[in-house]
């Protein structure tokens, strides 16, 4: 058995966990979540978007085919719904756990131009405020952007640039929140998480790490993991300590734990593009 991590973050890696019915397979999983039943949702990039599993990894149902052609953000919202973030559509749904769309944000397959500071141009996340369920975009690949909604879906505010300094980004690849509203958005390419106010007022942000890429804040207890896509390239693929790697902080920026130091791979114990996860 291979284990990962240090201390109290130490975990066991479970081979082949996904119990897929004949001929079907994953295709790219962008990102994950779990409800209050413990039913994992993997959002990917394959024939079939949304596929359920319990927690034993026994396969439930899919749902959403021919609606995402590229997913990439997955959020559970305290109602029970999930926001849904493509940023090959441009688009962000909120959807029941069945699938039923409630609501889209962004014109299915026609991004904003390129750079504007308007919704979308590829854009990647969603978290939500949990004092008052506003809910924050970060907006990506294609933009420079983090957009403020109301619960119901009306854009309040934006901010950022394309930069490296504060409050600008190089690909706002994903964004959390914690339980005191404090926003968190993992400036990818800029090799940080940068840490606002609910106004998108700069706080301080978090260096020493590798491409950040997968974001999660657990709210009761302020623990951060930070998926780090790696730094390395070419003549040092093979360095260790830059990634590919789950790295774990408090919300005060404090490293507690990592798993993983291997370059990229599949094999148990490796990753190669650890991007998005939740847990409730």
């Amino acid at each position: 058995m291979v284990t990962l991590g240090t201390g109290a973050y130490t975990y066991e890696v479970t081979e082949n966990w996904a119990k897929l019915p004949d001929g079907w397979s994953f295709k790219e999983v962008a990102a994950v979540a779990v409800d209050a039943h413990d039913n994992v949702y993997a959002f990917n990039r394959g024939e079939h978007p949304m596929m359920i599993f319990d927690r034993d990894g026994n396969f439930l149902r899919s749902w959403g085919e021919g609606i995402f052609p590229r997913a990439h953000g997955l959020t559970l919202a305290p109602d029970d719904t999930l926001f849904c973030t493509d940023d090959g559509d441009h688009t962000v749904r909120k959807c029941t756990l069945d699938g039923k769309v409630l609501f889209t944000l962004g014109i299915s397959g026609k991004p904003a131009p390129f750079m504007s500071g308007n919704p979308f141009n590829r854009c990647t996340h969603v978290a939500i405020d949990p004092r008052n369920g506003d809910f924050y975009i970060s907006d990506g690949y294609g933009n420079a952007r983090v957009h403020k909604y109301a619960p119901e879906g009306q854009l309040l505010f934006s901010w950022g640039e394309s930069g490296t300094g504060p409050g600008q980004f190089n690909i706002a690849h994903n964004i959390a929140t914690d339980k005191d509203g404090w926003v968190y958005v993992a400036d990818r390419e800029n090799h940080r998480i940068q840490v606002f106010d609910a106004n998108g007022k700069f706080e301080t942000q978090w260096v020493n790490m590798a491409r950040p890429s997968g974001l999660y804040i657990d709210q009761a207890s302020d623990t951060t993991y930070i998926g780090e896509i790696g730094a390395a390239i070419g003549a040092n693929a093979e360095a260790r300590q830059l990634g590919s790697r789950v790295s774990i902080y408090n919300t005060k920026g404090e490293l507690l734990a990592r798993l993983g130091d291997q370059p990229p791979g599949e094999a148990p114990g490796q990753f190669i593009s650890p991007h998005g996860n939740q847990y409730r």
